[in-house]
């Protein structure tokens, strides 16, 4: 179940972060899954002893190349009951691209206005929860208007 949050949920383990990051000019990055086939957000599972801050970045560098700012808001999260833990959503800024090794599970990032990721999704798969985050995240950074589908 999707939730909107302000700060990290406590009542729970949290093994799952992921994020919207944001680009200067209102732009977004999102991931090309090559086994889904599917537009995706950027991030993974938080492995044993690792930070959720060191997670997300870890998953940002290895997913799309990119260096995230240490400045992340936790916006959404999904409880999953099998697992009894959280994912994380966080809105993000890019520090800055660099060179990164194909990755296995993406291939590669795809930069867009939030309008358009909300258009592709929809087309592509319709996924409710993904649709909900990117929405949310647009309407949290300004680059989305609040009457926007």
């Amino acid at each position: 179940m999707l939730s909107y949050i302000t700060e990290v949920p406590s009542d729970r383990p949290v093994s799952g972060v992921h994020c919207i990051p944001m680009l200067d000019n209102g732009n977004i990055v999102m991931v090309w899954d090559r086994n889904e086939q599917v537009l995706t957000t950027i991030g993974g599972r938080v492995e044993q002893g690792e930070s959720l801050a060191s997670a997300l970045q870890r998953e940002a560098l290895e997913e799309a190349g990119i260096v995230l700012e240490e400045k992340l808001v936790p916006f959404a999260c999904w409880y999953w009951e099998e697992y009894g833990s959280y994912r994380v959503y966080y809105l993000a800024k890019v520090q800055r691209f660099v060179e990164w090794p194909p990755h296995f599970e993406t291939t590669g990032y795809v930069i867009t206005n939030v309008e358009t990721a909300l258009a592709m999704i929809r087309k592509l798969e319709g996924r409710e929860e993904r649709i909900a985050v990117v929405r949310r995240a647009g309407l949290l950074s300004g680059a989305l208007k609040e009457d926007a589908r």
